[in-house]
């Protein structure tokens, strides 16, 4: 009996709260004969409820004091989901991606559109992205790599050391490197990460042995993974910057800081400035534009080449 009357109590301040009104915990406690502590307990009840609902339904809902009002009250919050137009646009970001494997990428869109669009318009978006979604290529290299890039991430936030074995991109070679990990980002296809190296010897392995900069790792290319109980410290002044680094740097090509000139003569110098986010417009003659701009190492060369004749290089310096 005292079983039936707790949910009965329950399930009747979750009535109240859900109607807006205000709860008293000592008025409640006269109206069924109980202590306070009882109706506190259930209020703690109805608050897992209520997270359950957040994980499940994604409804960001608490119950909070009022301490104007003198009681508990229900504070209820936009909704976690998407709308149906950005669901529809960020599957087709994460389809044309071509990140995951087949069966990633087939789960993660079946829970953003379960999770994230309301039932009567999710066979419409379903629709929009069936044939991508049928013909979707996976990567060559096949592999599942999420839990890695969790790990890795959370040895970022923690700044903890880490070992990794990597194979190369030549050769299959395969060699071990002690790791600081300072970011992970995204680029063509890939995740990397960049990292600085420990006890390595910069004049043999670097190309250019004072690049202060990070070394960039494939993370599909990482045989193994060890987050080591050894933390590093980087001083806030010279804290690795991922969002001003991304900005100049192209194919994940890394390398010294240059500038470079060129002239473009193509139709849209608009996708070249938001291909090359450092670049400005220097000069305009008869459509014809001369653009500065900052990048990191040999991977605008192949962006250059990419434009054939749009593209006069002027100058590197």
């Amino acid at each position: 009996m005292e079983k039936k009357d707790k949910v009965y109590r329950s399930l009747d301040l979750y009535t109240h709260l859900q109607k807006g009104e205000i709860i008293c915990k000592a008025e409640e406690a006269v109206k069924f004969g109980v202590n306070e502590k009882s109706i506190q307990r259930d209020i703690e009840d109805i608050r897992d409820f209520l997270k359950i609902q957040m994980v499940e339904e994604g409804l960001e809902n608490d119950i909070i004091y009022d301490y104007d009002k003198r009681g508990y009250r229900l504070q209820r919050s936009e909704a976690m989901s998407f709308s149906n137009e950005e669901a529809l646009a960020i599957s087709k970001i994460l389809l044309d991606s071509r990140a995951f494997t087949k069966m990633e990428m087939t789960e993660m869109l079946d829970k953003l559109l379960k999770r994230c669009v309301p039932p009567e318009n999710r066979k419409i978006v379903d629709e929009l992205i069936a044939n991508e979604r049928l013909h979707y290529i996976e990567p060559h290299h096949k592999k599942v790599f999420i839990d890695k890039m969790w790990e890795i991430g959370k040895a970022i936030r923690e700044h903890k050391c880490i070992e990794i074995t990597y194979e190369k991109l030549k050769g299959n070679q395969k060699v071990s490197r002690k790791l600081q990990p300072l970011a992970i980002m995204f680029s063509e296809y890939y995740f990397y990460l960049a990292a600085h190296i420990e006890n390595i010897d910069r004049e043999k392995e670097f190309q250019v042995a004072n690049d202060m900069y990070p070394t960039i790792y494939r993370i599909d290319r990482i045989c193994r993974l060890k987050v080591l109980e050894e933390y590093f410290k980087i001083p806030y002044k010279d804290r690795f910057e991922e969002g001003e680094y991304r900005k100049r740097i192209q194919f994940m090509y890394g390398g010294k800081l240059q500038r470079i000139e060129f002239w473009y003569k193509g139709q849209s110098i608009e996708a070249v400035l938001d291909k090359l986010p450092t670049a400005e417009i220097i000069k305009e003659e008869e459509g014809n534009y001369l653009v500065r701009a900052e990048t990191f190492g040999s991977g605008i060369d192949m962006w250059l080449r990419y434009q054939g004749e749009n593209v006069e290089l002027v100058k590197k310096f």
